[in-house]
């Protein structure tokens, strides 16, 4: 026995047909003023470009900066009088310590040599009698370097240990202030574009004031007049958001190929990372919102202003 089917409800369809003409009338306005249209994506995908571009950047300095992080290392010269037997022996407890991830032991001969492969240097090395340099311990710290260095200077046979926290947190400080600058110029060139999609589509509804006027009095609910503008909206969004796209691809290809060079002239891997798919579909999705929301609300205060009285 065959279940009937139930037959679509004629106000759905009404409803999607609804929506349908407006999307593609929306469409085919935008598209019968080109340069208007272009002007209004231009100036929206630049407005969000520009947010886009820093946070990128800012996350490409943060990645780079965990990869130094992950490579950072503790110096510890030891007294110029520690004998040979104490160094071996300490570098046998350092090395058992939890906090030590790696040791390398540089002894003073091993030193001078690398001196000694400077020519600026080879010279003035010959000239010495006594080798003055200490031994040297590099350390690799597993987690807190800070507080692995405070033990190391308690060693009696430490004379300096040297590390590189403070450049780093410095670094973090301006990777937050940039972060928060960022969020910053988002919010303020989001309600650029804002306003842009705003002014955009408040000239196209008084080109139309006569028709909606007409619809008003015939009946026609607030919905239904603005419906054609808030995808009007939408599409210029959608439209600046691929354009915003568009553009920090072409920042990425003009930077990426120097930036190669530089970091492989440090015997470095690092390259510029762009947005992901995800990513790029969410900027989509979100200046799509965005346009939508600008024509929303100028399209809600033409009609509360203009609704006629009964």
């Amino acid at each position: 026995m065959n279940t009937p089917q139930t037959a679509p409800q004629p106000g759905i369809n009404a409803w999607l047909e609804q929506h349908l003409y407006s999307l593609t009338a929306s469409l085919g306005r935008a598209l019968r003023k080109p340069w208007a249209t272009l002007l209004t994506i231009g100036v929206m995908a630049v407005a969000l470009s520009l947010p886009l571009g820093l946070g990128l950047a800012l996350a490409n300095v943060e990645r780079f900066a965990g990869n130094v992080q992950q490579a950072r290392v503790l110096s510890v010269f030891l007294q110029q009088d520690t004998e040979a037997a104490r160094v071996a022996a300490l570098a046998d407890e350092l090395r058992a310590w939890p906090e030590v991830a790696s040791l390398e032991w540089r002894t003073p001969e091993a030193g001078l040599q690398n001196l000694r492969q400077n020519p600026a240097l080879a010279d003035a090395i010959d000239q010495l009698e006594d080798n003055p340099l200490p031994h040297l311990f590099i350390l690799t710290p597993r987690d807190d370097e800070a507080a692995l260095a405070e033990r190391l200077k308690t060693l009696p046979e430490s004379d300096l240990v040297q590390h590189d926290a403070l450049w780093r947190e410095r670094l973090d400080q301006w990777l937050a202030f940039g972060e928060r600058l960022a969020w910053v110029l988002a919010i303020l060139l989001g309600a650029g574009a804002l306003l842009v999609v705003g002014n955009t589509v408040r000239l196209d509804i008084q080109s139309r004031k006569e028709e909606i006027g007409v619809l008003q009095l015939l009946g026609a609910t607030d919905g239904f007049i603005r419906r054609p503008f808030l995808y009007l909206g939408a599409w210029y969004g959608l439209a600046a958001g691929v354009l915003a796209l568009g553009f920090l691809a072409l920042a990425h290809h003009y930077l990426a190929g120097p930036l190669g060079k530089l970091a492989a002239s440090y015997a470095s891997s690092f390259a510029l990372q762009g947005l992901s798919l995800g990513q790029a579909g969410m900027v989509i999705v979100a200046a799509g919102l965005l346009g939508w929301l600008g024509a929303g609300i100028v399209a809600g205060h033409f009609l509360r202003q203009t609704r006629p009285e009964r």
